[in-house]
């Protein structure tokens, strides 16, 4: 059975308008024990979202909607699947506060969470590093070098994962090496190894959780997990618990890369609040 942590839905601004019923049901036939949804949430509201259509997340109004709908699909799902009603917030350096009131405002209605980094900033302009190749290349040209950018991008998440966004706080780190989306045409020739180990290590020391995430086999500059086999090695070796992600932006992205990944035994089911 497969419980899948990390699932979009019809309010992802940038995904598919498959209802949550299509979901559900798409997740029964796949043999789901269950799963969570986790909408973009809205981005804080003094942050301009850099990508062109402005749609990296929800708008704040959509927020009720959204709890409601899902404590409704509980209900009717109630002895097929657990469902669990979740959100992936953006950590964006230097908005701490801004999240942390967020979370304090939405946290009861929350089962489970994903933290995940988006967004790196570079000569005062911020960068959505997964958008495009195109606007991958920017940013490296930006900041001067490919590794500069890895290095800033696993800093980022060193603090997201050390930063005080208070109870609620996400307990999982989403797709910890996303940076890696276009490394078929941005080759790194260099060694990022010991920037891992560092993020894996204050993961572990955080008693923290680790998206492990099919979506980047299906991406055309990846096809790879979010994190390789290496990577979730290492988290095994350091009891981090794995729960998968599909990153499913529509009903038929659920269990995409399940196959690919390592470890299944050692998988988990979201911890709960």
């Amino acid at each position: 059975m497969v419980y899948d942590g990390h699932v979009h839905t019809p309010y992802c601004p940038h995904g598919s308008a498959d209802s949550f019923s299509a979901y559900a049901e798409a997740a029964i036939q796949k043999g789901y024990s269950g799963l969570t949804f986790t909408e973009h949430a809205p981005l804080p509201k003094s942050f301009v979202d850099p990508t062109p259509f402005k749609d990296s997340g929800m708008q704040q109004g959509q927020l009720s909607g959204y709890f409601q709908e899902l404590n409704a699909l509980k209900r009717y799902y109630h002895s097929h699947l657990t469902i669990r009603t979740g959100l992936e917030v953006d950590y964006i350096e230097g908005y701490e506060e801004e999240i942390r009131t967020f979370l304090n405002e939405v946290g009861e209605e929350l089962d489970d969470a994903i933290l995940s980094v988006h967004f790196l900033k570079q000569k005062e302009k911020w960068y959505c590093l997964d958008y495009s190749p195109d606007v991958f290349g920017e940013l490296v040209e930006a900041t001067g070098s490919l590794e500069e950018v890895y290095r800033n991008y696993f800093q980022a998440l060193l603090h997201s994962i050390k930063s005080d966004l208070g109870q609620f706080k996400p307990s999982r780190i989403g797709h910890i090496t996303l940076v890696r989306k276009f490394h078929t045409k941005f080759p790194p020739d260099f060694s990022y190894e010991e920037e891992i180990v560092k993020v894996l290590d204050e993961i572990a020391k955080k008693g923290l959780e680790l998206d492990y995430n099919g979506a980047g086999m299906m991406k055309e500059f990846c096809r790879e997990p979010y994190p390789p086999a290496w990577i979730a090695r290492e988290a095994l070796k350091r009891n981090i618990p794995l729960v998968y992600g599909s990153d499913a932006h529509t009903a038929k992205g659920l269990k995409q890369g399940y196959k690919e990944l390592i470890g299944k035994e050692a998988f988990k089911m979201p911890s709960t609040r």
